[in-house]
Parts: C-alpha cells; sequence; structure tokens
C-alpha cells in the first residue's frame, strides 16, 4: 500500500514538508517566547512587588501594629487598602514567628507564612517563588525594622504565576505574525522549488521518475546485447551485465573513465570516437563483436553517447563450420568435374579403338591421384587437414592453378579442437592465395605446415602419419605463399579487418582478399577469423608481400585462453583488441 505522501504531487510535498518545518518553527519560537515572557514577568513584577512591600512596611500604621498586640487589629484593614491600590494579588504582614496578621483570604490570618529560601529575618529583601494554596507565587519580602533596628516582622506582597494558557495568550500576536511570515514563505517557497525541479526531470513527477528509473533498469540488464552508456567526458554513466562481461570491467564502473578501467588503446579509440558508427566489428577479447554506436545530443549540445554491442563469436564459428562444409561441396563437385571430362576422353578413345591408350591414359591419372593423395598423406597426420588439401587441390586444378605441399611440411595429429582451428586458418588462408592468383598464367599456391620445437618422438607413437605429436611440439606455424602480386605494405594490417577487399567488385586479377571465389558475399572475413582464431589459441598471423604465416600453439582451450592470448597480445602491437572493421 502506497504511503499518503508518496499520492502528492512533487509540489504538494515540498508543501506539506514546507509545513511540517513551520510547525516545528513554530513549537521552537512559543518556547523561547514562553520563556521570554516568564522571565520579563519575574523581572518587571518582582521589581514592582518588592516596591509595594518596603512601601508598605516602611508604614507607620504597620510598624505600630507589628509593635504592639493590641493594635494588630489595623493591619488587615491597611493590608488589603494597600494591596488594591498597589494592584497586587497577595500582600501579607506577619511577625518574626511568621504567623500571618493579614491576607487576601481571611481563613489564612494565623497560618504560617510560606518564605521559601528568603532571608528576609535577616533584614535583607528578597524576591522568588513561593507556593501559597497550591499555586506558585512571584513574592517579593521586606523586613519591617523598628527605630532601633529591631525586626518586627515581615511583609510580602505577591502576583499569582500566569498559567501556561495566559502566558500563550501574551505571546499570541508575535507568534501569530511569525506563523503567518512563515506559511507565505514556505507556500512560494514549495512552488517554486517545485517547478524549478519538474523542470529539471522534464515534468516528471517523483513516482514517474522512480517507475522510469525501475524499469530502465530492469530493461537494461534484461537486454541480451551489452549496452554502455558514457557522459560527455567519456566516463561510465550505464552498464549492463552483458557489456561488463565483454569489456572485463570491475563491479564499480559508475562515473569512472575507460581508461581508468583498463580498456585497450585500440578499443577505447571504437568506443569514444564522436563519430556515429554502425556495425563496426572489432576483436574484443578474443570475442568478435559488432559495435553500434549513437552520439547524444540535447539542444545541440553533445551529452554522451550509447554503444550496444552484440556477441558475433558463435555467429562466425558458425560460418565456419557453413564454410567446411561448402569447401567438400566444392571439393566434390570439382571432382566430378575432373571425373566427366576424364570419362570423356575414355569414351573418345574407345570410339578410336585405340585400348592401348586407354589403358596409359587411366594410369597416368591413377597414377597422379595416387602420388597426389600419398604426398599429402606422408606428410599430414591429421586426417582433416589432410583432405582439406586434397579438396583444395582439385579446386586449385580447376581454375588452372596448382597447389603444392612443402617439402618441409610434417604434421602429426592433434586433438580435435586444434584440428578444427587448423582446418579454419589453413582453408582460408588458401582460399585467399587462389582468389588473388586467379587468372595468373602458371599460377600457383604453396602450403607448408610444421611444428615448432619438433624434438623426439613419445613412446607411443612415431612422427609420421597416424603417429603423435612430439613431446617438446609447442605449437602449429602455417605458412602460406602464392605467385600473385602480394599485398603492400601499407595494407598489411588493413587485410585482417573484416569486410576488407583489395578486389573491387565484379573484377578479378591478382590482389589478395579475404574472400573465397565464387562467394562474393563473404568477402573479407576469412582472414580476420584466421586472425580471430589465431588470437584465442595465443597465436597470431602476419603478412610478408605474398606469404601468410600463422601460428597457433598448443592446449589452448577456448575457455582457457585469455592467459595465452593477453602473452602474445603482450609481445605485439595488438594490446587486448584488434579492430577488424565492417560487417563479419
Amino acid at each position: 500500500m502506497r504511503r499518503p505522501l508518496a499520492r502528492l504531487t512533487l509540489a504538494g510535498q515540498f508543501l506539506a514538508l514546507q509545513l511540517v518545518i513551520v510547525v516545528a518553527v513554530l513549537i521552537a519560537v512559543a518556547g523561547v517566547s514562553l520563556a521570554q515572557a516568564d522571565a520579563g514577568f519575574r523581572r518587571t513584577e518582582g521589581q514592582r512587588m518588592l516596591a509595594v512591600a518596603e512601601t508598605a512596611a516602611s508604614m507607620e500604621t504597620v510598624r505600630v501594629g507589628l509593635g504592639d498586640p493590641k493594635r494588630e487589629g489595623i493591619l488587615q484593614p491597611t493590608a488589603e487598602s494597600l494591596r488594591g491600590l498597589a494592584g497586587a494579588d497577595h500582600l501579607v504582614i506577619a511577625r518574626p514567628d511568621l504567623r500571618a496578621l493579614s491576607g487576601a483570604d481571611p481563613r489564612r490570618i494565623g497560618a504560617e507564612v510560606d518564605t521559601g529560601d528568603s532571608d528576609v529575618l535577616d533584614g535583607r529583601a528578597w524576591i522568588g517563588v513561593v507556593d501559597i494554596g497550591g499555586r506558585p507565587v512571584l513574592a517579593a519580602h521586606a523586613p519591617v525594622i523598628a527605630a532601633d533596628g529591631e525586626i518586627l516582622g515581615l511583609v510580602a506582597a505577591g502576583r499569582d504565576y500566569p498559567g501556561l494558557v495566559e502566558r500563550l495568550a501574551t505571546a499570541a500576536p508575535t507568534l501569530l505574525v511569525y506563523l503567518g511570515i512563515a506559511l507565505v514563505l514556505g507556500v512560494a517557497g514549495s512552488l517554486l522549488l517545485a517547478r524549478r525541479v519538474k523542470r529539471q526531470t522534464l515534468g516528471l513527477e517523483p513516482g514517474e521518475i522512480t517507475r522510469l528509473a525501475e524499469h530502465r533498469e530492469a530493461m537494461l540488464h534484461g537486454i541480451k546485447e551489452g549496452v554502455l552508456g558514457l557522459d560527455e567526458q567519456d566516463r561510465v554513466t550505464l552498464v549492463n551485465d552483458t557489456a561488463a562481461q565483454l569489456l572485463r570491467l570491475p563491479a564499480d564502473t559508475g562515473g569512472r573513465g575507460l581508461a581508468e578501467l583498463g580498456v585497450a588503446p585500440d578499443l577505447l579509440d571504437a568506443l569514444t570516437d564522436r563519430v556515429q558508427q554502425s556495425d563496426r566489428v572489432v576483436l574484443m577479447n578474443n570475442r568478435l563483436v559488432t559495435l553500434n554506436r549513437m552520439p547524444l545530443y540535447h539542444r545541440g549540445r553533445p551529452i554522451g553517447s550509447v554503444t550496444t554491442m552484440r556477441d558475433r563469436t558463435a555467429l562466425v564459428e558458425l560460418r565456419h563450420e557453413l564454410d567446411a562444409s561448402r569447401t567438400s561441396t566444392e571439393a566434390l563437385r570439382a571432382q566430378a568435374h575432373e571425373f566427366s571430362n576424364r570419362l570423356h576422353v575414355i569414351a573418345g578413345l574407345l570410339e578410336l579403338e585405340e585400348y592401348d591408350e586407354v589403358a596409359r591414359y587411366v594410369h597416368r591419372i591413377g597414377g597422379a591421384r595416387a602420388r597426389l593423395t600419398e604426398d599429402v598423406a606422408s606428410r599430414v597426420a591429421d586426417p582433416s587437414v589432410a583432405a582439406l588439401l586434397i579438396a583444395k587441390a582439385s579446386l586449385a586444378a580447376e581454375q588452372g592453378s596448382r597447389l603444392l605441399v612443402s617439402d618441409t611440411t610434417d604434421l602429426s595429429f592433434h586433438d580435435e579442437r586444434l584440428s578444427s582451428d587448423l582446418v579454419t586458418v589453413v582453408g582460408n588462408l588458401v582460399d585467399n592465395a587462389l582468389d588473388a592468383t586467379r587468372g595468373d598464367d602458371g599460377a600457383w599456391v604453396e602450403v607448408e605446415l610444421t611444428e615448432e620445437g619438433r624434438g623426439p618422438v613419445e613412446p607411443d607413437g612415431g612422427a609420421g602419419p597416424g603417429g603423435a605429436r612430439s613431446a617438446d611440439a609447442t605449437a602449429v606455424r602455417v605458412r602460406v605463399r602464392d605467385s600473385g602480386a602480394g599485398v603492400p605494405h601499407e595494407l598489411a594490417e588493413q587485410v585482417f579487418r573484416s569486410g576488407f577487399s583489395t578486389k573491387e567488385p565484379g573484377r578479378d586479377g591478382a590482389a589478395h582478399s579475404a574472400a573465397a571465389p565464387g562467394r562474393p558475399a563473404g568477402r573479407g572475413v576469412g582472414l580476420a577469423l584466421v586472425r580471430l582464431v589465431c588470437a584465442r589459441r595465443g597465436g597470431r598471423v602476419d603478412v610478408a608481400g605474398a606469404e601468410f604465416t600463422a601460428r597457433l600453439p598448443f592446449g589452448a582451450e577456448p575457455g582457457a585462453r585469455a592467459g595465452a592470448a593477453g602473452a602474445a597480445r603482450a609481445a605485439t602491437a595488438e594490446d587486448r583488441t584488434h579492430d577488424v572493421g565492417g560487417e563479419a
């Protein structure tokens, strides 16, 4: 159930709080006023009552009445006459034994007078509060002294202490003035403050602001994509769980700059660029992420930016699997085409009754195919990589190129993850080389696969086909070079950006790009994927002219590669991220 105060508008809440403050101030002022009135009453009336008591004590009639017991009867009328003239509530004349000889209440004549802590019988006047008839009385005592200095008695003049109601009634005019001024200022201030706050909150009431903040927080953390908000000083204003995970940000990010949070310089440039960005793909902590950045303005003034992030790693890996299937399909198509051509040759020779030539032809093509398979299998023990090379050889032959396996190639059998990564790297680099040499006379592509640190093999296998890798081997090095023109030095970094290609759409020629032949829609993705796979394993890929060299360390699993990847990036200019440009 909502509290009554929460149902009020902002102006109503300010007014209610202001009234509470006014009432509190009024109570405080009333207390101060009552204290001042009490002090003023004691000061003014005390002096007046003392003057009345001293006047009575100096009267000859009072001295005579106190000095002669037979003439005590004159004291009561004298005291009452003087009390009425002085406006006192009490005027008592008493003997030294404190027995009253007069009083406003005849019943109290003869009773003992309450003198409190008065020292009037010592000959000194006194002002203080005493109890008369159960109520406080402001009294003044004056001694009655004979001509010879003897204390004959005392005179006590007093005023009843005013009650709380009487004192409030006395202070009421002042309090009402204060109250009126406070109410006017409070209401005016509340209305002005409410209007100012509502202008600053875009006209929203407190409840609406709370609901909006709760809804925004729930929506922010419910979005699968990463969301990062920055102010004009590039300090973090909002970040959801996905963005914090992708950027590896600590929990206390609010109000801190990206540089202070340890974001890598390359990624920092992408997140703080003042230009609007759409579908910019970056390599972020071993994840391929698409950024969309929108600068924010208010009345023409920049107030920050919002960047959304979509993790495309799974999509790229799915595309890699699709490329592997497509590679197999292309290889089968090329082999079927080649087989069909050879069948046509055999059919023609049979029609010409060249039976000996048919036998020589079949032996020649069968031997060439067997030599290719045997050559690859003798150097590459990993069946997936070997099958890929054989398939790519058929594709190369179809486009008039030759795929060569270097004599120094020596690759042993590896685990499924490394084998899959090798297929991705080798396949994309060979596709890139074939595309670069398409249409060239005498074009060729050479592949070399070696293991770094190769030493004595483990006892459970050899280094040949089907054997285990060397106990000292640390990484696989892939080198692919071709007869093309190569990549210009100034483009050596840009070729690894997703979407980058040196070949114009619709043209063939000697150029390196990331697209495989016959796949224009995928142009500019392959080399970016190669760099991603290498970086995730803590390796790297470099290009020098027409030669690409990739290094893939052993044993770095996808979920535990941060250490190796960080070491590799620390040894290069990669830092923690590398911009891979447009759409993957």
